[in-house]
Parts: C-alpha cells; sequence; structure tokens
C-alpha cells in the first residue's frame, strides 16, 4: 500500500511529496500534506485550530532578514508542508520501484569560471579578511545543466541513486513540490530540538577521497593541515555563539569526529545544551550555519551580498521538520541545505562554495568547488563514480575508510586537537551562577559580533547579572545603569570614525571613561580604548583571525584566541602610557591588555574556545575594573 501512494503522488503533477532517509534508520518516511507559503518563521502553522500538527519546512537564506542581516530578496518562498500522512516504506523494496536510467545531462558547467572564481577569492581575503571584515567566508558558485526527462523522474532517480551510493548524509531526502524540487544528502544537521536539548553539529575541512580511496597517510595529512584545523575551529566559535544565545547553559563540545561519505571526508564537533525556546525560535537565532555564510555572521551576510553574482535560493538554509511531542510542543530537525540538486524546468542547479579564510589558495578553494560538486554529481550518477574509491568507503571493505577513524594514530590526532581549547567549552555547563561578581551587573554592548553571547554567558558564570544591547539601541541612561559596562567585539576599521556603527562604539568607550565608571573593552572596543588613550592604531601585516597566542597580560601568561586585522601598538618595552598600564609583546609592541582606573581591555576574544585561559583572565580584568 505504501508504495502505490508513493506512486499515486509521484503520477500526479499537482501532488507533492517528501521523501526523508535519516542516518542509520532501514525505512524511507513518506511525508504528503497541503503545501503554503509563509512569511516568517513565527508563521509556520505548528498548531492549526488548537491542534499541534507536523509541519515540514524549506526555509530560504533570505529568511536571515529576520534577524535584520542583508540578503538578495529573490522571492524563494518559506514552503510548508502540513503533513497529513507520514508513512514508513522499506528501504528495500523502495529501491526496485524507483527509476534506475540514469539521466543524461547536457550544457554543462560552472555558472562563474575558475579564473573568475579564484578572481573573487583573491579579493575577498584582501579586501575583507584583511580589511578586518571577519575571519571566513563562504561564497558560492553554481554547477548548472541541462536534462531531457521530466523533473519528478529525475528526481526519484538520483534520490534512489543517492540511497545507494552515498553514505553518512545525516538526511537524503527528495523535496517535490510545485515549482520547487531538490534531492540531496546534507552531511550536517544543523540544529535539532528534542526534549529541551538542543544539538548543533559544526561540520568543516573538506578531504576529497584521492582516486582509489583515502588511506591512512593521506588523511594523516589532511588532519595536520593547519588551514583546515583552524577552518574548523572558526565554525565551532560561530555556533558556539548561537548556542549561548539559545540555551540556558550555554552549550558544550563534544568531539572532534570524523564525518565520512563516499568522496569526501570532514571534520566535526557536537555542541548540546538546553533551551525551553519555541522551535521557531531556535531556528530563527540559528540562521544560518557558518560553514555556509562565515563570522562574524551579520558581516559574512554583508560579504555575501557584495560578492556573490545571484541570490542564493535555498542553498545554505535549511530543511526542517517539526513534529509535535508529548509535552505539547514541537521538536525540531533542520538538516542544511547543502549537497543538493535544486530542479527547475528541465534545468539542473547545485551551488557549492568554499570557506575562505587568511590562508586559502585561490585555486585550492576552486578545486574544493569542484570536489564538492563531483561528489553531489557521481553521488547521483549524474557523471561517473569513482568505483575504487566507492569500494574502499564501503564500511565492509577491506582497508575501508571508515576503519581508518579507528586506527590509534588517527585518533590520537584527532584528539589532540583538544588540548588547545578551553576546558570551559569542553566542560558541562551548569544553570545556576554563583561567581565572585554575584550582585552585580553588566550591560554587554554588541558592535556586530555575536562573540557577545559567549562572553555573556562567562559573565554570568562569574556571577554577574548579564543583558546584551546591540550599539544602535543602547542609550547613556543603560550605560549609566550598569555596574559594568562590556564594550564589544566588531567586524571593521577602528579608525572609520565615518562609520556610524564605529563612532557609537566611540561614544560607548567615552563616556564611560568620562564617568569613571567600570568599563571592559573586547577587541575593536579595545582598540577604540587604546585610540582614545593616545595609542596608535595600525594594521597587522598578516591577520590574526583564529589564530591562537600566549601573550603576556600583565604578569602572567595567558593562552587566547585571536581575530582581529587591527592592532594598537606602542614603542617595544613600553609598559605605561600615562596612567595606564599597558601589556604589549616585547618585540612588536602589539598591545594585548590596558587597564587603569576602573577600566581593562584586552585584544584577544577570552570568550573563544581557543582561550584556553580565557575565562582567568576575564575575572582578573573584571575584577581590576570593578575595584
Amino acid at each position: 500500500m505504501t508504495l502505490s501512494r508513493l506512486a499515486e503522488l509521484s503520477a500526479d503533477p499537482t501532488a507533492s511529496f517528501v521523501l526523508i532517509a535519516r542516518d542509520g534508520a532501514d525505512t524511507v518516511e513518506l511525508l504528503s500534506g497541503e503545501v503554503v507559503d509563509v512569511d516568517l518563521l513565527a508563521d509556520i502553522p505548528l498548531t492549526i485550530d488548537g491542534t499541534p500538527r507536523e509541519v515540514f519546512s524549506m526555509v530560504p537564506y533570505r529568511q536571515v532578514r529576520e534577524r535584520g542581516f542583508v540578503a538578495q530578496d529573490d522571492g524563494t518562498p518559506l514552503r510548508c508542508m502540513i503533513v497529513d500522512e507520514h508513512l514508513h516504506l522499506s528501504t528495500a523494496e523502495l529501491l526496485t520501484a524507483l527509476p534506475r536510467t540514469p539521466v543524461a545531462l547536457h550544457d554543462d558547467g560552472f555558472d562563474i569560471a575558475d579564473a573568475e572564481y579564484a578572481a573573487i577569492v583573491e579579493k575577498v581575503i584582501a579586501e575583507e579578511i584583511g580589511r578586518g571584515e571577519g575571519a571566513n567566508f563562504v561564497i558560492r558558485r553554481d554547477f548548472t545543466a541541462g536534462i531531457d526527462v521530466d523533473d519528478r523522474t529525475a528526481a526519484l532517480t538520483w534520490f534512489r541513486a543517492l540511497l545507494t551510493h552515498e553514505r553518512g548524509a545525516y538526511w537524503t531526502f527528495a523535496v517535490v513540490t510545485p515549482g520547487h524540487i531538490a534531492v540531496g544528502a546534507s552531511p550536517e544537521a544543523h540544529v535539532v530540538a528534542r526534549e529541551g536539548v538542543v544539538t548543533m553539529n559544526p561540520i568543516s575541512g573538506t578531504f576529497r577521497h584521492p582516486a582509489g580511496g583515502s588511506t591512512k597517510e593521506t588523511l594523516i595529512d589532511f588532519l595536520a593541515s593547519t588551514k583546515e584545523t583552524e577552518e574548523l575551529f572558526m565554525v565551532v566559535d560561530e555556533e558556539l555563539k548561537m548556542m549561548s544565545a539559545v540555551c540556558s547553559d550555554g552549550g558544550r563540545i563534544t568531539g572532534p569526529h570524523l564525518k565520512e561519505m563516499s568522496r569526501l571526508t570532514h571534520t566535526e564537533y557536537m555542541l548540546r545544551g538546553r533551551s525551553s525556546l519555541d522551535p521557531r525560535d531556535i531556528l530563527r537565532e540559528t540562521m544560518f550555519a557558518p560553514t555556509v555564510t562565515g563570522s562574524p555572521m551579520q558581516n559574512a551576510c554583508a560579504v555575501i551580498r557584495r560578492h556573490e553574482h545571484e541570490p542564493r535560493g535555498y542553498y545554505s538554509g535549511v530543511a526542517a521538520l517539526f513534529t509535535p511531542n508529548a509535552d505539547g510542543g514541537h521538536d525540531l530537525d533542520a538538516p542544511i541545505l547543502i549537497r543538493t540538486v535544486y530542479l527547475q524546468d528541465g534545468t539542473l542547479r547545485v551551488p557549492v562554495g568554499a570557506t575562505l579564510v587568511r590562508h586559502s589558495d585561490p585555486m585550492g578553494e576552486v578545486s574544493e568547488t569542484h570536489g564538492k560538486a563531483a561528489g553531489v554529481l557521481g553521488a547521483i550518477g549524474a557523471i561517473d563514480r569513482d568505483r575504487v574509491a566507492e569500494a574502499r568507503s564501503d564500511a565492509d571493505a577491506p582497508g575501508a575508510a571508515r576503519a581508518l577513524a579507528d586506527d590509534p594514530a588517527i585518533a590520537e590526532l584527532l584528539s589532540s586537537r583538544n588540548a588547545r581549547l578551553a576546558e570551559f567549552w569542553l566542560n558541562p555547563q551548569s544553570e545556576e551562577f554563583t561567581g565572585p561578581f554575584a550582585g552585580h551587573s553588566a550591560l554587554v554592548v554588541d558592535a556586530e559580533d555575536r562573540f557577545t553571547t559567549m562572553l555573556a554567558h562567562q559573565l554570568r558564570h562569574l556571577g554577574l547579572a548579564v543583558t546584551i544591547a546591540p550599539w544602535s539601541e543602547v542609550r547613556d541612561a543603560d550605560l549609566d545603569a550598569a555596574d559594568l559596562v562590556v564594550a564589544g567585539p566588531g567586524p571593521g576599521d577602528p579608525r572609520d570614525a565615518e562609520n556610524a556603527r564605529i563612532a557609537r562604539m566611540r561614544a560607548v568607550v567615552a563616556h564611560r571613561l568620562d564617568s569613571d565608571a567600570p568599563l571592559l573593552a573586547v577587541c575593536l572596543s579595545h582598540q577604540i580604548l587604546a585610540d582614545r588613550l593616545g595609542i596608535s592604531l595600525t594594521p597587522l601585516d598578516t591577520p590574526h583571525q583564529g589564530l591562537q597566542k600566549s601573550v603576556p597580560v600583565f604578569g602572567e601568561d595567558a593562552s587566547i584566541g585571536f581575530y582581529n586585522t587591527f592592532t594598537a601598538r606602542v614603542s617595544p618595552g613600553t609598559t605605561t602610557v600615562g596612567d595606564t598600564d599597558v601589556s604589549a609583546d616585547p618585540d612588536s609592541g602589539d598591545v594585548y591588555a590596558l587597564r587603569g582606573a576602573h577600566f581593562a581591555s584586552v585584544q584577544g576574544h577570552l570568550e573563544s574556545i581557543l582561550s584556553r585561559d580565557g575565562i582567568r583572565t576575564l575575572e582578573r580584568l573584571v575584577s581590576h575594573a570593578l575595584a
């Protein structure tokens, strides 16, 4: 009966349905029902006439505008299926029923030529990362082609191919609705909320299996790559910002692990925390994964708008399944929309992106986009598969890639990464905060970098009652009401007085100094404070985006994570400027921290996972500011 139901739906050109194969399951779920398009996440109809309903949603990238971020509005709908029927099909039986005749492509290629894409990479590194706009950015290009069969037939053919040839995907899926068809095998659960527990799964670093499959030696070379390691750390930091915004206990890191697929292997962490928020609010606060946007998130959206030629559609959005639970609410399961083929009117589109960081090689990033596109196209059978690699990647095959994760040398290399990370985020976090500064209040001013959510969580851990306010909304009266003001980090050039955000952060710092009231300034605001004190500001020769350093902080060496392109700089050996104490690099004069009457500052991000001594150093600086 269930297979016949699929046949009925697929034969009806007006019918909508969704097929989902979850990792580890031996069935495929078939969802069908009425399709409605809504404007906002809050409009997703989880309850109709007082009855909780199961809803499947396709959330496009343009919804980031709900968070006040910029995006090209291409009109891609926030599409919802109100599920009337949810069936489970035997995977084995389904494979026999789905079409298997290969679908040929024609007029295929990337919409942006390799040389042009490489030039975009160079421009982003120089003009965005090199000017302090952020740590990493994902710029996409699309592989496009034509097909000569019905879109629905192609979708079911490729869904069968993914079930047969891909492995390790979190969801393998086919979404068939009027005007929008998508087939994919997403490796990444962006956000999951079940029974009050929120999970995020940052994945980064891409190892493209060589011809014939991966080996221990080639995998070790990949895991030893500084670029790939730092890329993963940066996206974990970015997703912890989101976790700290939605979870009362801030979120905890576990891992790292290997995510192994048929032609690609990634490194990943798992983040978990507790939340009582509506799942739609959780989804809004976590739009979207830094692995396909960049960091800081708000500025990454602006960079994407400047450098991508076309709107993103559903690429980097999520597929979200809201399921009623026993508590009267809804659980959420939302994989990220990557490794996905989009079909419309006989045209195939596969969007792929590369994560650009300060170490990026332009042609290497070009190659990464080819590898990602080939991973999708090979899995659906649109291009020739590496049969040897697939055999080597089979879990039961001798020398399989999956077995490499269990090799002691590989396991040790993976686990050794955590030695670089802050124990604060590796250990379970309490929801009850009792610390040395209990009874004090703190106002954190957000300068468009949501590291402030992690910073606020650490401050609460130290006992402070914390609120966060955007730079554009904070008033002088708000500043006066707080025992401690924390002027936060943000992108951009601290010398740019014409920028409204920089100007307001200058005013925040000046107001607290003039009031002789406790102030802690972080990163961008540290640079603004230094400028106010007459210390020169200058760009670094090489941006310190995602860099871990051991630096002197007033008599103690501290391991801290840095995300800066500019620095305050004094003459080497300088320890004071007027009445202000200075901790600086003995050779370069780069200023790492400042302290004076009722104020302190730090260049690094004490809240970062890269700051092993972050919570200790934060306590010292807050103690000085409040003293």
